[in-house]
């Protein structure tokens, strides 16, 4: 009994070694689990910004599926994501070890990347303008906004804005071309028209003669718009860009389109006025005063040749250029007749015959910018009352330029109306004080005679120079006159040294213009 129970002991022992080795077989070949050789290092878990994703026995490998899960990130959408991505694994050596599948590591991968993402930035356009830059997010809005630059100056859908590439750059750069839609519609067609009508015209010659021309009524010709483009080059440029870096297609429409106040400079011809002026650039002439208010006091001043004026020109940041061909019965003026005299100075004119408009009826092409007209070539002109031009006299001679006369100083007392707590000293001043040490340097403001040079009661010593276009200069409060009568002097030799004689506050110079016999502040005049 004792040998039998020995026996069953033995045997279950056995079948319970037997269960274990099988069990251990299984889960050191069963799937998941890999036999490793000792040598060092096998075993790696693998993390992601610190966060554990799974296990691999080959680091290699992993950074091969990092770069798939990277890939298949970015095939996702057209935008530019960057993702904080580090990857460290941590190594161990073992015999044997479960490690995760490559879809099972790419697929956690990526679900790590996706919770990382630092910054998306989406496809873009850039559109370059001069110094006007405007970002939008797709091809369509571009085209969009350039469209309703041009819709703005053609109200029957006539003209169409396409992109092109750029040939003359490098890299990808788009640029505009605005096209006929009539014409891009029928294209041969179009060609077969114009051949026809050469032909036709080649026979209209031979029977009416050659070299003949044919007069055009004012029927014959095809009116309307006839060419559209945009003034200034325009750029797009493929970018990416963060969100708030984009702008509404609403407010790029806006901003391109609106007009915007943009400086500028007007220089006065021959036979200018203000009146003229200010219909010519088309702002009112009481604006242009107030713009140049340190150079014109009302509509009396006086203006001369080549004088710039400042102005503010109405301008959207993207131009468009146009060519419309129009009828019209028009009154118009002719044009100036001007008679040149060479004993006269530019700014002398005289007016020798009052003008009379006529009235007319022409077919022209004009030229226009935004809304203002450039220029215009008459097609066809029928003259229905002749216009009287406007004859005026005008001087050749190249006026003289007045310079300050001292380096330096101080203005202490302007052209006008003053307090002075001086007695004897005018409250309407005459000209313009400069304070500067006594001895100072005192020069001609331009070239002339000198009139009068000495003691000049409350002048103290002074100093007048007449010049040859019938202006005159004075110099006052000097310490020292260093010229005399009749003397001639160039502009800017040195005529006296400034001090403080006559009735004076402290050393200064006193400066007066007088044209006409009539002091008038000295500042407009000098260079």
């Amino acid at each position: 009994m004792k040998s039998i129970t020995s026996y069953y002991r033995k045997l279950k022992f056995t079948y319970i070694k037997t269960t274990l080795l099988t069990l251990f077989v299984c889960l050191l070949f069963g799937k998941g689990y890999t036999t490793f050789e000792r040598a060092g290092e096998n075993y790696f878990h693998i993390f992601i910004n610190g966060t554990e994703i799974g296990t691999i026995g080959d680091p290699d490998k992993a950074w091969e599926l990092l770069t798939a899960a990277r890939r298949s990130i970015a095939m996702e959408s057209e935008e530019l994501t960057f993702i904080d991505a580090d990857m460290t694994m941590k190594g161990e050596e073992v015999l044997w070890g479960a490690i995760d599948s490559d879809d099972k590591l790419q697929t956690a991968m990526e679900s790590a990347l996706r919770d990382n993402v630092r910054e998306t930035l989406h496809r873009s356009y850039t559109i370059k303008v001069n110094e006007y830059m405007v970002n939008l997010s797709s091809v369509e809005e571009v085209r969009t906004l350039l469209q309703a630059a041009i819709d703005k100056y053609d109200t029957e859908g006539l003209f169409g804005v396409e992109l092109v590439h750029d040939t003359e750059r490098e890299f990808s750069v788009l640029t505009t071309n605005v096209v006929d839609l009539v014409e891009a519609s029928s294209g041969s067609v179009s060609n077969m028209t114009f051949t026809e009508a050469g032909v036709q015209t080649f026979f209209d010659e031979v029977g009416t003669g050659a070299g003949e021309t044919v007069e055009k009524d004012f029927s014959d010709y095809d009116l309307g718009l006839k060419t559209m483009d945009f003034t200034e080059e325009v750029e797009i440029v493929e970018t990416y860009l963060s969100e708030d870096q984009l702008t509404t297609l609403e407010d790029a429409i806006n901003e391109v389109t609106k007009e915007q106040e943009t400086p500028s400079e007007y220089e006065v011809v021959a036979g200018d006025t203000l009146s003229e002026i200010a219909i010519k650039v088309n702002i009112p002439m009481d604006r242009i005063i107030e713009m140049n208010s340190d150079t014109l006091e009302n509509e009396n001043s006086t203006i001369r040749v080549g004088d710039k004026l400042f102005i503010t020109v109405p301008e959207p940041e993207l131009s468009v250029e146009r060519i419309e061909r129009n009828y019209y019965d028009e009154i118009y003026d002719a044009d100036v007749i001007y008679v040149d005299n060479d004993q006269w100075y530019t700014y002398q004119t005289e007016l020798l015959q009052e003008p009379h408009a006529g009235f007319r009826k022409i077919v022209a092409d004009v030229y226009y910018v935004n809304d203002k007209e450039v220029s215009r070539e008459i097609l066809k002109e029928e003259i229905v009352m002749e216009a009287v031009p406007k004859k005026v006299m005008r001087g050749t001679i190249v006026p003289p330029t007045y310079i300050k006369p001292i380096s330096g100083g101080r203005l202490t007392s302007g052209f006008g109306r003053r307090n002075t707590g001086i007695k004897g000293a005018s409250t309407n001043h005459k000209g313009v004080d400069w304070a500067v040490p006594t001895g100072t340097a005192v020069f001609a403001s331009s070239g002339g005679t000198v009139a009068r040079a000495g003691w000049g009661s409350g002048y103290g010593y002074v100093v007048y120079i007449d010049h040859p276009d019938g202006r005159q200069t004075r110099y006052g409060h000097l310490s020292r006159v260093l010229v005399k009568v009749g003397q001639t002097v160039k502009q800017g030799e040195r005529i006296a040294l400034s001090g403080s004689t006559g009735v004076s506050s402290g050393p200064h110079l006193h400066f007066e213009m007088l044209i006409g016999g009539v002091q008038r502040d000295p500042r407009k005049y000098l260079q």
